[in-house]
């Protein structure tokens, strides 16, 4: 059975790069101001972070239904399966939306649930490529891919405090107070959503503490894959390309590596979590025994 590997733009995967791999990426839509864009169509990096720093209003949309289907039928013209792997649904429902979709094709299309975004997506569509490569069926990615859902990790620092209370993410009070104190709260997602992990004095005191809890990971939770180097590093970014060229040395020196993959972070996250923000990943490889 040939199988195709569909994502959608939360992965940080490029039009260009998708041709590349041989996969094909479901672009995102936003509204800006009342007007429709389609990311990395429409929209560019650059034009979306002119947008965010001008306080424009920006809110993310599922993709339409006739979109996501469109695409898995011209997919099954040429491909006997589909695997299709969105972001996490614990950050949009458009995963939902695809499962009740895939319910029309008898098994022809599998929707992958495994609580990713970014650049931990990102992996899981470049391990599906390779389970796919080994003869693995639609349905037998989608539970390897779902079993492994929670092997990752990512930490995310924020420049600006704004856009979290644009957000409803916290009151006025506490963005204006942190603000004054300098706080950069670093979040963090595994797997299902955004949640609040620690508060520090200063971008620099954050940097730090992401990287110790990379660690902690590490020694933990991936402590198996960890000690047989079996972890894929990697760190992000919304906007900021300079900061990230030296966030992404740190934490090469920091972890005694020089395969850490840098990427922008996905605009989903970007337009909830504003321009200048830093993150890092640990994913672990898929198991030796697939």
């Amino acid at each position: 059975m040939s199988v195709a590997v569909v994502t959608d733009s939360n992965s940080g995967i490029t039009q260009a790069e998708a041709r590349e791999l041989g996969i094909s990426v479901l672009p995102m839509p936003f509204y800006i101001n009342g007007e429709l864009y389609f990311e990395d169509i429409t929209l560019t990096q650059k034009e979306f972070y002119r947008f965010l720093i001008d306080d424009a209003e920006i809110s993310t949309s599922q993709p339409a239904p006739g979109d996501v289907t469109d695409l898995w039928n011209q997919m099954l013209d040429i491909y006997d399966e589909v695997v299709y792997i969105p972001m996490s649904s614990g950050l949009s429902g458009s995963c939902q939306t695809a499962m009740l979709l895939a319910e029309d094709y008898d098994g022809r299309v599998q929707v992958v649930d495994n609580q990713r975004i970014s650049v931990t997506q990102r992996q899981s569509v470049l391990d599906a490529m390779e389970l796919a490569r080994r003869g693995k069926s639609a349905a037998e990615i989608k539970k390897i891919l779902e079993e492994v859902k929670f092997s990752s990790s990512i930490y995310i620092t924020v420049e600006t405090l704004h856009f979290l209370k644009k957000g409803g993410r916290i009151t006025p009070t506490a963005a204006a107070i942190g603000t004054l104190l300098n706080l950069k709260p670093v979040l963090q997602i595994q797997g299902e959503k955004l949640d609040a992990y620690s508060k520090c004095r200063g971008k620099k005191m954050a940097r730090k503490t992401m990287l110790d809890a990379i660690a902690k990971d590490c020694s933990t939770r991936f402590a198996d894959a960890a000690a047989k180097d079996r972890i894929h590093y990697a760190i992000s970014y919304s906007g900021n390309p300079e900061e990230a060229e030296d966030w992404l040395a740190e934490v090469k020196r920091t972890l005694g590596r020089d395969d850490v993959y840098s990427a922008p972070l996905s605009l989903s996250i970007s337009c909830h979590i504003g321009y200048g923000a830093l993150a890092v990943t640990a994913t672990e490889f898929l198991p030796e025994d697939i």
